[in-house]
């Protein structure tokens, strides 16, 4: 049996969540910060990605160099990113470094310099990561799709626009972190811990950490429907998006064994119809993916142009008969994913941490491994179809890229 998952509330607001991993030699944490690119104001995309790796660049008593050697002399892999609703700070160590690393990511967050002399080189980043993403075709498509397809503020690209970031100042920069906080935040972390020493830890490192405001996010509906991106290519992109349940709900599992259903596999629905009995495309692939208060599926393909169209119309095709239901031998596939997933998370202090945060963000609590577990074990292929009986995919936002538009 895993050990239960501690939980504590700080008076400012910040969650500390903890699953000890007692078998391993590490330890892991994930900061979840409520500045990701949906808290953007507005005309400055790309502004939290640009605070995220400013944030970087000395914090505390350390400069930009120290605090890169200090990190590393604990041996921490780290990691940062920012999403539509956070910006994520990770990292894994030898679980006798943990208190010295969050010591260090609690400078991050609460002390970073935000030298201006070096806004330049971290701008330059920043549009390294958007011109790496413009040279992808595929990755365009996707970003586009999920543009047309979530409400704005949540369908942003987390990357922002090139013409925003070369316009932000360090003084932009500064206001936005002004407004990070802790109400909203999540600290999670999972390894070879001791919780009574960490929860006083924490405290002394984040305890006065000042609440803020806590500013809603407004929403806007996306375009949805079908849209075309011209570009001049021997291929054609296909993004293709229908809505699903979020996370959160009661049927998520269902409508997560239904995605599985279509990609995960070269014995999956997508590989099997589109690519391996009529060779109309080199890749093709579905996932699930949730936002707190909504979920989606999306699908991509990538087809040479002259057989795009019927890529399109066989991917398609295969989206409303899934609706149809899956079979016994699909489930079974969906169960061997499922649990290889759990099976690798217990040897992963980084996996656990930053899913154990995320859970907390979505649920409001945190799902142990063998709760999991048994929700998988309980999917049989009735509550699957009677889920897709209800939530049959349909109301498709589709975008394609290439020379020529398609029809839908």
């Amino acid at each position: 049996m895993t050990a239960p998952i501690l939980t504590h509330t700080y008076a400012n607001g910040l969650v500390l969540l903890a699953e000890p991993m007692d078998w391993l030699q590490s330890a892991a944490l994930c900061f979840l910060v409520p500045a990701g690119c949906a808290h953007e104001p507005a005309g400055h995309s790309g502004l939290s990605a640009l605070t995220c790796e400013m944030t970087l660049r000395g914090a505390g008593a350390r400069d930009s160099r120290q605090l890169v050697l200090d990190l590393d002399n604990l041996g921490v892999e780290r990691h940062e990113s920012v999403s539509g609703a956070h910006a994520s700070y990770g990292g894994a160590t030898l679980a006798e470094n943990l208190p010295e690393a969050l010591a260090i990511f609690a400078d991050i967050l609460r002390r970073p310099h935000l030298p201006a002399e070096q806004l330049e080189a971290g701008r330059q980043v920043v549009l390294q990561e958007i011109q790496a993403v413009e040279d992808e075709p595929a990755e365009r498509v996707m970003l586009e799709l999920r543009r047309r397809h979530y409400p704005d503020p949540w369908g942003r690209s987390c990357f922002g626009r090139r013409e925003a970031v070369e316009a932000i100042s360090i003084d932009q920069v500064r206001a936005f972190h002004r407004r990070w906080q802790p109400n909203g935040a999540i600290l999670g972390l999972a390894g070879r811990i001791a919780w009574e020493p960490l929860l006083d830890l924490v405290g002394r490192l984040l305890g006065d950490w000042q609440p803020g405001p806590g500013e809603p996010v407004a929403e806007r509906d996306g375009p949805q429907g079908y849209a075309h991106v011209p570009c001049p290519s021997a291929q054609t992109q296909i993004g293709i998006a229908y809505a699903s349940v979020p996370y959160r709900h009661p049927d998520y599992f269902q409508a997560w064994g239904a995605a599985a259903a279509l990609s995960g596999g070269m014995s999956a629905r997508l590989f099997t119809e589109v690519r391996e009995k009529r060779g109309l495309c080199y890749s093709v692939a579905a996932s699930y993916h949730t936002l707190r208060d909504r979920g989606a599926v999306f699908c991509y393909a990538g087809s040479g142009s002259d057989r795009a169209q019927e890529t399109l119309d066989v991917t398609l095709g295969e989206l409303v008969r899934l609706a149809a239901g899956i079979e016994e031998n699909e489930l079974d596939r969906v169960k061997a994913r499922i649990k290889n997933a759990l099976i690798m998370q217990q040897e992963s202090s980084s996996a656990r941490s930053a899913s154990i945060a995320r859970d907390w963000y979505h649920l409001g609590c945190a799902r142990t491994l063998e709760e999991i577990g048994r929700r998988a074990d309980a999917l049989s292929t009735g509550s699957i179809n009677a889920y897709l009986a209800e939530h049959p995919p349909g109301d498709f936002t589709v975008v394609t890229l290439g020379e020529q538009a398609l029809t839908v």
